[in-house]
């Protein structure tokens, strides 16, 4: 997104020598241009320094351009200003140093003030990195005569996505500071976002998958999580009602249960998770997916997220076990009965296709166990794992009428060029032959439509 900046300035080899110069004077902020964007843009100050090399700066400038550019047209996000500029709010928002993490936890009151003078240094030095815009380069390279690098000093043109489509607290956070006069005043504001949305992966990602290793573990940021919305799963509205509602409970600070979301396979139940994110991840929500083998790394999790201003839902999809399976006790501790209490910003979610999530045979019930003296206390054992999920939320495959009402909707949704009767038509026959009556054979088949009428 396009502003006007306040605040302009011209650039001749002196200034840049005196601005390549305070890199070194960086003191909490070093990161911010650690990444290539950063190494090169410190370069193209340096070449334009040195003023001697008009190839080495030209290639500077190339390089640069095609890095902004991978920024911006593979990026998620919307740019504020050209796309150097865009990149730099961007790294500050995202930045993880002694000042963005003691804010994270205590807001501005924590700070001490010499953190807060080492902070507005900082600022100072970086807003003057920042309105090196592609207009001022172009301005220099003019001025130089090196007329074959102005192709490279095309960084606004860049492609960003509409504003009015994403706005964020993130997009909000990046035109304060755009149109901000002088960022040592920005300490209050900064502090206060650092202490809302996090810093560092956090900042930069909504969803996370939870990767065991030999050393124990670590989050693995999703740049793009399914785009799966509220709005595209119909019916059941009392169940994602409830489901909701406990999250924002979370939101609140509150105390929010774990969930476990039961039933008919191909009813919505992993996808209203993952839609939680799309409608909640602005306000600081958090998804992490951890596979029900990785369970036992629940404490270790934890421990990363108990002191992060987001809230966070643990997601496990397609839980269950096998009799002979004893990881489910594991669970049982996690849900209620560790030492170690579960934070208030963190829950579990989780999805089955069976209610008591442990395979139960007749055998069982018959108390035909080898060596049980007692089976029904096993069987009362194995029953208490989904009690202890405080929410416990039921999905039913759709009636052939509501299954048609929810190919209706999506077809609406999307627009699709076809009347009534042959949409009908055509999804019974798709149900018919592919996977019957659900809520994921409706997407299937409006998936499918989509393409077949050349509208993907």
């Amino acid at each position: 997104m396009r502003m006007e900046l306040r605040v302009h300035t011209s650039l001749t080899p002196a200034q840049a020598q005196k601005a390549y110069e305070s890199l070194d004077r960086l003191s909490l902020y070093t990161g911010v241009l650690d990444a290539d964007v950063g190494q090169g843009f410190c370069r193209l100050l340096r070449e334009a320094a040195a003023g001697e090399s008009r190839a080495e700066f030209v290639a500077a400038a190339a390089r640069l351009s095609g890095q902004l550019a991978e920024f911006v047209e593979l990026g998620v996000q919307d740019v504020t200003g050209d796309a150097w500029q865009g990149y730099l709010l961007t790294r500050v928002r995202e930045a993880e140093n002694a000042f963005t993490r003691r804010a994270e936890s205590t807001g501005l009151c924590g700070l001490s003030e010499a953190l807060i003078t080492l902070a507005r240094q900082d600022l100072s030095l970086l807003q003057q990195y920042f309105v090196l815009s592609a207009a001022v380069w172009r301005s220099f390279v003019e001025q130089q005569g090196w007329h074959e690098a102005l192709p490279y000093f095309a960084w606004e043109d860049f492609a960003s996505q509409d504003p009015s489509a994403n706005h964020t607290p993130q997009t909000e956070f990046h035109d304060a500071l755009f149109t901000l006069q002088d960022w040592r005043e920005a300490v209050a504001p900064l502090a206060d976002h650092y202490h809302r949305y996090g810093t560092g992966d956090f900042a930069r990602y909504h969803a996370f998958r939870w990767i065991h290793g030999p050393q124990g573990g670590n989050l693995q940021g999703v740049s793009h999580p399914d785009p799966i919305r509220l709005e595209e799963l119909i019916g059941d509205d009392r169940q994602r009602g409830l489901l909701m509602q406990n999250t924002e409970h979370l939101l609140a600070g509150y105390r929010a249960n774990n969930v476990l979301l039961c039933g008919d396979r191909g009813t919505g139940k992993s996808s209203s998770i993952k839609a939680l994110l799309h409608r909640y991840g602005g306000r600081g929500l958090r998804l992490i997916e951890v596979a029900k083998d990785d369970l036992g790394d629940f404490s270790r999790i934890v421990e990363l997220l108990r002191e992060r201003p987001q809230s966070f839902v643990v997601f496990v999809d397609d839980l269950s076990f096998e009799p002979h399976e004893t990881d489910y006790k594991a669970l049982k501790a996690i849900l209620e009965g560790s030492v170690s209490a579960q934070p208030r910003n963190v829950v579990i979610y989780a999805t089955s296709n069976r209610s008591h999530l442990i395979r139960e045979n007749f055998s069982d019930r018959a108390g035909i166990m080898e060596g049980e003296v007692h089976p029904k206390e096993t069987l009362q054992e194995t029953f208490s794992l989904s009690d202890r999920f405080g929410i416990r939320i039921a999905f039913i495959s759709p009636t052939q009428a509501q299954y048609l009402n929810i190919v209706a909707a999506l077809a609406t949704l999307r627009d699709l060029p076809i009347d009534a009767a042959a949409l009908r038509a055509r999804a019974i026959t798709w149900a018919q032959q592919q996977n019957g009556f659900s809520g994921r054979t409706a997407r299937q088949f409006v998936d499918f439509l989509e393409g077949d009428l050349g509208r993907s």
